[in-house]
């Protein structure tokens, strides 16, 4: 399991390239040879970046559903449009498919945010909005989701 750490901004040029920032380019250097699975985001206007045995293990975790039914089809079929695998070329750079800039609304400055085991993808514009502009109250959010009382910390908080 790969736990990223870290929020990192960089450029995208006109062809939608990215230089990975060497700090996570060294946490992810054990998936760099396997590759990556770059879609669009189901909540957020971003994108994420799944290391490849991550999407892997997704997608295990998705085919046991039974296609047998419509809403696990129409889950399947939304989920997975605009996929597409990418590589990390010789030169550090990540090429974001073309389609998925224009989903994402990437314009130049980008932010790459770790999200335990993948990173998201944002314009950095929409990224420092969507961080400013919560509808709910993080600390109620974070007792909602983090606060139950059968969640076993092991003393973490």
């Amino acid at each position: 399991m790969i736990n990223l750490i870290g929020t990192y901004e960089c450029k995208v040029d006109a062809k939608g390239r990215m230089m990975v920032p060497s700090a996570l380019k060294k946490q992810l250097a054990p998936a760099m040879q396997h590759g990556f699975v770059i879609k669009r985001s189901v909540f957020q206007n971003c994108l994420e970046l799944y290391p490849m045995d991550q999407w892997n293990g997704l997608m295990a975790k998705m085919n046991k559903l039974n296609r047998f039914k419509k809403k696990n089809n129409d889950f399947i079929r939304k989920f997975t449009a605009g996929v597409k695998t990418v590589e990390v070329d010789t030169n550090g750079r990540l090429l974001i498919p073309r389609d998925l800039v224009g989903f994402a609304g990437i314009e130049k400055e980008i932010v790459l945010s770790s999200a335990i085991n993948i990173v998201e993808i944002w314009d950095k514009d929409k990224y420092e909005q969507s961080l400013e502009d919560s509808p709910e109250d993080f600390a109620e959010l974070a007792e909602e989701v983090m606060g139950n009382d059968d969640f076993d910390f092991d003393g973490v908080s």
